[in-house]
């Protein structure tokens, strides 16, 4: 229902959508419609009061101005009616014109305060669709001996990005380094947590040749600059994110991952789905209690044919309607396209489950990437190979259908 500007007061003007001509017809036939039945009708029958219905309606399909004209066409109506059944002075029409007038005038009110709101609401999403594009950066579908995929829904309504997080960078050995996180809390007030995070992962992936020395980078650098971007007014509790950051190199079969707090990655090798626990786990970025002694990476075998999903906890705490967890390992070793259909297909397989499991309902920011090896001779390109931004939907690249939960950020 977006608002119709107009330049001069004319039917033709206001009915110059082609989506508003079909619907607005409707109050306008039920006031030709009302207004006939009534003039032909007994003297002590008054279906008037029945004109209110007309703008009623128009304030449900179009703007303040166009419902205030067929509010005007509706009070005419009943001025009508009065003059060709007893006469104006009747204090029975009197006071069904004023009727009329009133709950007219409420009506248009009413839509104008609607119509300042959805502009409001467009101005937003305007802003983090923006915001999106700036700190929010689409993974590429193909970078080193990778292929990848993704999702983003975001649990705001006014909102297309929130505390959720997640980014794919090029080190220099050459290798891919990756970071999906979760930022305290969820929705507008967390977008500036987040661009700390992304600022100092994509700052220090190149520059630091080892993984450990990246984390605690970023772990430095969040620990000085949150404060400055949490909406402490809101929320004055501790901030912090947690993060799952790894380093796969182009070379060889294996990565390396140092997990701050945040849910484990899923190795999913044929159809077994292997839990990557973390043995050096530390607390999550911005708590400033990183241990004195060296950082510790765990590494695991990852060879071609493999995927690793990697979610936030919005995945795993989405609840279905009848207070059950959604079990993401249990789901993905029971899909039965594994593995063969790329990490497009399998990431649609869970975005599809995932609604279901929820009735689409999400009440939580959600990142969702998974990553595959394939062999090299494979791919196209060897380094990255970006790809466009997502949908207005959210939907994932490549055939992810659009999210309908708060989308929905779905």
């Amino acid at each position: 229902m977006s608002h119709v500007r107009f330049r001069r007061w004319s039917v033709d003007r206001l009915l110059e959508r082609p989506s508003g001509r079909g619907p607005v017809a409707v109050p306008l036939g039920l006031i030709v419609v009302i207004t006939l039945v009534d003039i032909h009708s007994p003297t002590d029958v008054h279906l008037g009061p029945l004109l209110v219905i007309a703008p009623a309606l128009t304030a449900s399909i179009a703007g303040p101005r166009l419902t205030a004209l067929v509010g005007l066409l509706a009070v005419g109506a009943q001025i009508l009616i009065a003059v060709l059944h007893g006469g104006l002075t009747t204090a029975n029409h009197i006071s069904q014109i004023i009727a009329i007038t009133l709950l007219s005038a409420l009506i248009v009110i009413f839509c104008r305060a609607g119509e300042r709101r959805r502009q409001e609401l467009n101005r937003v999403r305007s802003v983090s669709e923006a915001a999106q594009r700036v700190l929010l950066r689409p993974p590429p579908r193909r970078v080193g001996p990778l292929r990848v995929a993704w999702l983003y829904l975001a649990a705001g309504d006014e909102a297309k990005i929130g505390g959720d997080l997640l980014a794919v960078a090029r080190a220099a050995h050459p290798s891919t380094r990756v970071v999906i996180g979760d930022v305290r809390g969820k929705g507008l007030a967390s977008i500036g947590e987040a661009s700390v995070v992304l600022g100092a992962f994509r700052e220090g992936a190149h520059r630091h040749a080892l993984l450990t020395d990246l984390v605690a980078a970023m772990d430095d650098s969040v620990a000085r600059n949150l404060e400055e971007v949490a909406d402490t007014e809101h929320d004055a509790g501790e901030h912090f994110v947690t993060a799952l950051v790894l380093d796969i190199p182009d070379e060889g079969n294996h990565a390396e991952m140092v997990t701050c707090g945040h849910p484990p990655p899923l190795l999913v090798r044929e159809h077994q789905v292997t839990e990557l626990t973390s043995r050096n786990s530390v607390p999550p970025l911005g708590m400033g209690v990183l241990p004195d002694a060296p950082l510790r990476a765990d590494r695991f075998t990852f060879t071609v044919g493999d995927y690793l999903v990697l979610y936030t906890d919005g995945v795993i705490e989405a609840r279905s309607p009848a207070g059950a967890f959604y079990p993401l390992d249990e789901r993905l070793a029971s899909f039965p396209s594994l593995p063969g259909g790329g990490p497009d297909a399998l990431l649609h397989h869970i975005h599809r489950d995932l609604l279901a499991h929820t009735d689409g309902q999400l009440n939580d920011d959600i990142a969702l990437l998974v990553i595959e090896r394939v062999a090299t001779r494979h791919l196209l390109r060897p380094l990255l190979d970006g790809h466009p931004m997502t949908d207005r939907a959210g939907a994932h690249p490549d055939g992810a259908p659009p999210s309908t939960a708060r989308e929905r950020g779905i």
